[in-house]
């Protein structure tokens, strides 16, 4: 399986109350250039978008967030999940994430988290939540004893701080919300959203622009 951190530099993370958005939000992020896409299940209508993206916007590769149990794990997948994401994991969790047979990112926060799925053959991992757990300057404290470990941050990551985070060598992407303001996809404002998605796909691994 390819992995989350290598499909996009950044990852936006979507809350969407209204499934009908789901579909031009999708395509102006794509033509934006972001291709993956995080619909976290925080509302009832997450399900339903991911299923419309899926369906109408083959050009994307749309993801489940914020899953946390295996029900959610199988529901997911069955509307057309391509990878998911965790805030945090347990071994139930991590069991169904690695049977559904797409990418996955369980989410950690402590060094002791990471040991652990290490343990368990998971390399690749949510950093959450990225600021308040310490940000950069911890995700570079890991990178000495914890170097086989990749990480996408996310939580408190913004335009400014983005490159920062993306120049750490264990850092593969980050995910954030800055291209997707609520204020822009409450009005339909895709060609705002398709700017903003523009300038976060002009960074790439290593803080620089492509």
């Amino acid at each position: 399986m390819i992995s989350v951190l290598d499909l996009s530099p950044v990852v936006p993370v979507v809350v969407l109350p209204d499934a009908s958005v789901a579909v031009p939000l999708a395509r102006a992020l794509v033509a934006g250039g972001l291709p993956a896409i995080e619909v976290t299940l925080r509302t009832p209508a997450a399900l339903e978008a991911i299923r419309a993206i899926a369906d109408e916007v083959p050009q994307a590769v749309v993801g489940a967030g914020t899953v946390i149990t295996p029900e959610q794990v199988d529901a997911c997948v069955a509307a057309g999940a391509r990878f998911l994401v965790s805030p945090g994991w347990t071994q139930a969790l991590l069991d169904a994430m690695r049977g559904s047979g797409v990418p996955f990112l369980p989410g950690v926060s402590t060094a002791s988290e990471v040991v652990a799925l290490l343990e368990r053959g998971v390399r690749d991992m949510k950093f959450f939540p990225a600021r308040a757990a310490g940000g950069t300057e911890y995700l570079r404290s890991l990178a000495g004893p914890l170097p086989q470990a990749r990480f996408c941050p996310t939580g408190g990551i913004g335009p400014a701080t983005a490159p920062e985070y993306l120049a750490l060598p264990n850092v593969g992407c980050v995910g954030g919300s800055w291209m997707v303001p609520a204020d822009a996809v409450a009005e339909r404002d895709w060609a705002r959203i398709e700017t903003l998605a523009r300038g976060a796909a002009g960074l790439s691994a290593g803080g620089t622009c492509r």
